[in-house]
């Protein structure tokens, strides 16, 4: 294959396992009952806490060896300012949501959860476009096939990332379309994300570290604040802790096997 075709499949790969993810709406087409809910609630958790630590805070720490003993520093302040980015728009969302007979449309869990995947997306993206840029500024056949296995890495994790928003918003939305669509828009920012990192892999890898903890931050906000609480119901048991742990594990071994 020639350059711009792996480059090409690399970048649309992860995008296309977003949207295939989001469409788990289609096969759970009846309202789930509270047990299933939980359970739903803590595999989203426990992905979104996995993917933090595998996909962006490890990475982010790995990045930051010029900072020498204070490497620490922006994977520490990241994540607080994704805090603090998701705090604000927990004040903000509520003047932007669309309100129907003083019923929210679209509440701000949704909003939330939509934003804080989109944002763990955007790293990502450019994760891939720095590793395809850095193979155009080389010019070996070998970078490029290296950069496209990141890219088929990362869309693997993104296909239960993508069922992960769209099942818990289609819940909240009470429409599959509208859930799917959200999922599948979620991961629209990578391929984007991933363009931009191409044309500007020089200029964009020395901030990677601090938006790769801003993401796990506003990720990590969204789960203690949303998620975790909904995954527990007096009448569910134990059934959301286990979907917890059941989605942790299958990110950490997807982030450890594919990295």
């Amino acid at each position: 294959m020639s350059k711009i075709a792996i480059t090409a499949i690399g970048v649309s790969f992860i995008f296309l396992m977003t949207t295939l993810g989001a469409a788990t709406v289609f096969i759970f087409r009846k309202k789930l009952s509270d047990k299933l809910n939980c359970l739903f609630m803590g595999f989203a958790s426990g992905l979104m806490i996995a993917a933090s630590v595998w996909s962006l805070l490890l990475p982010s720490i790995e990045q930051s060896d010029g900072y020498g003993s204070l490497k620490f520093l922006p994977a520490a302040c990241g994540i607080v300012l994704g805090c603090l980015f998701l705090l604000l728009m927990d004040k903000i969302i509520p003047k932007l949501l669309v309100k129907k007979n003083k019923t929210e449309s679209f509440s701000k869990k949704s909003f939330k959860l939509f934003l804080a995947v989109t944002l763990h997306n955007i790293p990502e993206g450019l994760a891939v476009g720095l590793a395809f840029g850095n193979a155009f500024i080389l010019g070996e056949i070998s970078v490029f096939y290296s950069a496209l296995w990141l890219a088929i890495g990362i869309g693997v994790q993104n296909l239960p990332e993508g069922a992960a928003i769209s099942l818990p918003m289609r819940e909240d939305l009470h429409s599959n379309k509208k859930a799917f669509f959200f999922g599948a828009f979620s991961g629209l920012v990578e391929p984007i994300m991933a363009v931009v990192g191409i044309f500007l892999s020089t200029a964009l890898s020395s901030i990677m570290p601090w938006l790769l903890a801003f993401s796990a931050g506003a990720m990590l906000f969204v789960v203690a604040e949303e998620l975790l609480p909904d995954a527990k119901t007096p009448t569910s048991g134990h059934i959301g802790s286990w979907g917890f742990i059941v989605g942790f594990v299958i990110m950490m071994i997807l982030d450890v096997a594919l990295s």
